[in-house]
């Protein structure tokens, strides 16, 4: 009785040892063994978007497939997510990464921890065809009380209004592009901002609007976005890994080969680095 109780001690043992070893494995361990890692995106093109049949694509997407496949992590999945819950749910672990073209921010560092930049973009606003208010930028909706601005839960460019004197109240605040070119077909809104490669293709895509003239200032200051890939302060190898082989990458005939088909291209690389934005810099 003794021998089988001790039998049965030394299995508890082993598969507690082996449950161990599975909770310690990392984030990248994992994604190694299984082959396949999840990242979060929320459908605004051309950052990062599902294709009619399903397909993840788009300009963080891609170059996160070329990164983790020089890696040796062959198969992304992705996991559609409104913007303003791509981080809530990156560290409540529904995926891995975030692969969403996010603009790196002061704010966004103390809860996430990016990678360098993989592009620079400034904004533009979607209006209406014609343009009928002559809106330009942050300053013509903040000079005028009765014009209303859609932006997008999340994104930056509520702050971006917020710095040009623009009043909460002229803020219509959506979830994502779709209903942001419905609120200014149907005038709830007078414009919608966003990054100018993403206003020029919401224009593009549907009639009754446009977009104005790109711009990179608001009340003075750049507004250049960077966009970078987010991980879990905790997945430190993920991260290290990952961000190497990026530096790599961005930059190069691959790299400019493969984004250009969203509209990016030398035009659009990085010129400040993550320690700078984070900064505020």
């Amino acid at each position: 009785m003794r021998r089988t109780f001790l039998k049965g001690m030394a299995a508890l043992g082993a598969v507690a040892l082996t449950a161990g070893a599975a909770a310690a494995q990392s984030t990248l361990e994992r994604a190694k063994e299984q082959g396949y890692i999840r990242v979060g995106f929320a459908n605004e093109a051309p950052y990062g978007y599902a294709t009619p049949a399903g397909e993840l694509t788009g300009e963080a997407p891609e170059v996160a497939k070329a990164v983790l496949a020089k890696m040796g992590i062959d198969e992304v999945d992705g996991v559609l997510t409104e913007f303003g819950s791509l981080i809530p749910g990156l560290k409540a672990g529904r995926f891995d990464i975030i692969a969403a073209g996010m603009f790196i921010t002061p704010q966004r560092c103390e809860q996430v921890r990016f990678s360098e930049p993989s592009y620079g973009i400034g904004q533009a606003f979607l209006v209406q065809e014609g343009n009928p208010k002559n809106i330009a930028d942050y300053g013509t909706i903040a000079e005028n009380g009765d014009l209303k601005l859609a932006v997008m839960a999340g994104a930056v460019e509520a702050g971006y209004a917020e710095d040009a004197g623009v009043d909460q109240g002229q803020l219509v605040v959506l979830p994502d592009q779709a209903s942001l070119v419905s609120a200014v077909k149907a005038g709830r809104a007078d414009a919608a901002a966003l990054t100018a490669l993403s206003i020029a293709r919401m224009a593009d895509n549907n009639e009754g609007v446009e977009s104005t003239e790109p711009f990179g200032e608001v009340a003075g200051e750049s507004v250049k976005g960077h966009g970078g890939f987010a991980f879990r302060p905790e997945d430190e190898d993920l991260y290290q890994a990952f961000n190497a082989t990026l530096k790599d990458f961005v930059g190069t005939e691959e790299h400019i080969a493969l984004v250009s088909e969203f509209g990016f291209g030398e035009g659009y690389l990085p010129n400040k680095t993550t320690e700078e934005l984070c900064a505020g810099e």
